[in-house]
């Protein structure tokens, strides 16, 4: 009777240690600590193509190429084929089609809680950086609900008032009411010495406004002096984030990108494109083992392309201007270069710029267009990311990780 006690006690012991360990496994383990959703907008296959061959040539690898896990999405909105900016960042915010023109509403017009006003009831501390504004409908659509995208100010007021972003990092500055800024108890930095002397993050809140509108292009030198870069801003949010025991979340948008395409700038699109990759590999390092992390498009722009037969190692400026037949490597579909000719221009001196990246059809800025962007992920609960999914998906899986 006793042998037959103690081994039945034995039997309880293991039974409970094995749930124990499929607890933490499935409870504990398999959570990630961070998680960083990058949104690089105008993101597609095209681009990192092309990115990839304008850093270092057709063999050069990516950052984001090392992700273990990729998708393409589809990406249209509530009402249209083609999203507009706010319509996909907020498919990717709350897990809902909206129409374009609105930012995380319901086609009803009620509001649509958002992955960080969700991460924060679960006791996560949220992040977001950004190289544009603040107020910019991509960043807003993660902190903000509005019938009409195109109200930065009453944007930068959600910013300030709602709570739901604990560190915010990028422009917009002139959006912002001083009054308001002085009222909130927000600690706030204007350039990068400043935001690297905050240690152990500073609470309740920090904001880092480093530009009145969007930062400067990373070939702007003299205008960055001071300014932080994208991987700048991602390496101290993510150092000042995991204070927080419950982890955090961080949204991360690469703006500069879009911003470029839609002027048909070509090699500064694929420069900013290159500083989001660059932003994805310290994001990686800082954000360690235990974090996961999704880089995804939002929506194409512009129908850039390099055409011809660059060479297999040409990089940089060997495909940039024109080929030696005197046609341009990259051209567009789309946008303000329209109806400029790229053949044969005589002299260097004489040539207009804007011919080099010419584009079939004229508009005030690029437009975007019917393609599906990518997405590449890794790290804890990552693993349905894969084939064709909606960018709705993107959402479901961050909220299921938290």
């Amino acid at each position: 009777m006793k042998w037959r006690n103690q081994i039945l006690a034995l039997i309880c012991l293991l039974a409970f240690a094995a749930l124990g360990v499929l607890y933490f496994q499935n409870w504990v383990v398999q959570k990630p600590f961070g998680i960083i959703l990058f949104i690089g907008e105008g993101l597609t296959t095209q681009r990192t193509a092309a990115t990839r061959v304008y850093i270092g040539g057709a063999d050069n690898h990516l950052a984001m190429d090392g992700l273990e896990f990729s998708a393409r999405l589809r990406n249209h909105s509530a009402d249209f084929a083609v999203p507009d900016s706010g319509a996909a960042a907020s498919a990717l915010a709350t897990g809902t089609k909206v129409k374009n023109g609105t930012i995380s509403v319901a086609e009803s017009g009620a509001a649509l809680k958002t992955i960080l006003e969700i991460a924060q009831d679960k006791g996560r501390a949220t992040g977001i950086v950004t190289d544009g504004a603040l107020t910019n409908p991509t960043t807003a659509a993660f902190y903000a609900h509005a019938s009409n995208a195109k109200q930065p100010q009453e944007f930068a007021s959600a910013l300030i008032e709602r709570g739901a972003v604990d560190i915010a990092l990028g422009g917009g500055a002139a959006e912002f009411n001083k009054e308001k800024l002085d009222q909130a108890r927000i600690r706030i930095v204007h350039n990068l010495p400043e935001l690297e002397q905050i240690t152990g993050w500073q609470q309740p809140r920090l904001l880092g406004l480093f530009a009145a509108n969007d930062l400067p292009f990373t070939d702007e030198v003299a205008a960055r002096t001071e300014q932080p870069s994208l991987a700048d801003m991602v390496r101290r949010a993510i150092e000042l984030l995991q204070v927080n025991r419950h982890g955090y979340v961080l949204i991360v948008d690469a703006h500069l990108m879009a911003s470029a395409a839609w002027q048909n700038l070509g090699e500064r699109t694929l420069r900013e494109t290159a500083e989001l990759d660059r932003a994805v590999q310290v994001g990686r390092e800082y954000a360690g083992r235990n974090a996961a992390i999704i880089v995804c498009g939002d929506a194409a722009i512009g129908g850039m392309s390099i055409n011809g037969y660059p060479f297999r190692y040409d990089s940089g400026v060997a495909i940039l201007g024109l080929n030696s037949a005197g046609q341009p490597w990259v051209s567009w579909a789309t946008g303000p270069n329209g109806g400029k000719s790229g053949g044969n221009m005589e002299s260097p001196g004489a040539r207009d710029l804007s011919a080099l990246e010419p584009a079939a059809i004229q508009s005030p800025s690029a437009l975007s267009s019917i393609e599906d962007p990518i997405a590449n992920a890794t790290g804890l609960r990552m693993e349905k990311l894969h084939g064709t999914i909606d960018n709705t998906d993107v959402f479901a899986i961050i909220r299921d990780a938290l």
